[in-house]
């Protein structure tokens, strides 16, 4: 159970949400696959990978060698993809998408946290086209995305500005600790996956959610809560006399490459290429 409201004598608090399994029920950064293809940024065939790594990805996640060959080829495979194009996208598309597998469990903790006086932040290795849109929809105060240099042309170089994932997560949530004021002894923080424990170890009120394998051991290690979330739902259905959720987003910058949701292929190929065990 959440606290009651927040006491505003006290320094400001806020509870920090990993994206996708967490708070929605799918890769974020796979989900717009089909949409790049038909907006002519990816092909046929990296739809049919993209597909298989949702698979993979639902069936047990990526591990850190996964992530780290994801990050290299992401920067090599978005070059040259036109910024305003990928937003465009992902904003015609986003509603469809996104709105119908955001769990339930998620969108509540969330409207408990903000009635409660706490911001609520998406902490999100996927990239800023694509997370700061879903930040908006679900009504969160500010995003960290992993972000990728935009050359003077309007296109993705190539180049990784700053990669949102493990340590990296937990250095950026310490940052708007000082920056915002927040007690992050009193703060909360939710992820399914064992990359996260850095995220969840530098707040008073770590919870895994849908926990990785890994991540379970160490929530039942620490005495973390676990809680399952598995009731996706339309936000429409839960505000049924809104055309949009109840409160709008105060986006942050810390955001990259919409190139992520074409994820998929590094996780086929590097899959394809490890060593069997």
């Amino acid at each position: 159970m959440l606290k009651d409201v927040e006491n505003h004598s006290l320094p400001r608090t806020a509870a920090f949400f990993d994206l996708d399994k967490t708070v929605i029920a799918k890769s974020s950064t796979l989900t717009f696959s089909k949409s790049f293809y038909q907006g002519g940024l990816i092909n046929r065939r990296a739809v049919l990978r993209t597909a298989y790594a949702q698979f993979v990805f639902l069936a047990g996640g990526a591990d850190h060698d996964q992530m780290e060959r994801m990050r290299k080829y992401l920067s090599a495979l978005c070059r040259g993809w036109n910024v305003q194009q990928v937003k465009e996208i992902v904003a015609e598309t986003l509603h469809d998408l996104i709105d119908p597998i955001i769990y339930d469990e998620a969108a509540t903790l969330i409207e408990q946290h903000h009635t409660a006086g706490r911001d609520v932040v998406i902490v999100s290795t996927s990239g800023a086209e694509v997370v700061e849109p879903i930040g908006e929809l679900l009504g969160a105060d500010r995003v960290v995305a992993t972000r990728m240099v935009v050359g003077d042309d309007g296109c993705f170089t190539g180049e990784v500005e700053y990669y949102a994932y493990g340590p990296t997560k937990a250095e950026a949530i310490r940052e708007l600790a000082v920056s915002e004021g927040y007690d992050l002894a009193r703060c909360y923080a939710y992820s399914d996956s064992a990359t996260d424990v850095p995220m969840l170890e530098s707040v008073g009120h770590p919870h895994a959610v849908n926990p990785d394998r890994a991540l379970r051991k160490e929530a039942l290690a620490r005495g973390w809560p676990i809680l399952d979330f598995h009731r996706p739902v339309r936000l429409k259905q839960r505000f049924p006399t809104l055309s949009v959720p109840p409160r709008p987003a105060l986006v942050a910058a810390a955001a990259i490459g919409a190139a992520a949701a074409t994820a998929g292929l590094v996780w086929y190929a590097s899959r394809r290429r490890a060593p069997i065990a």
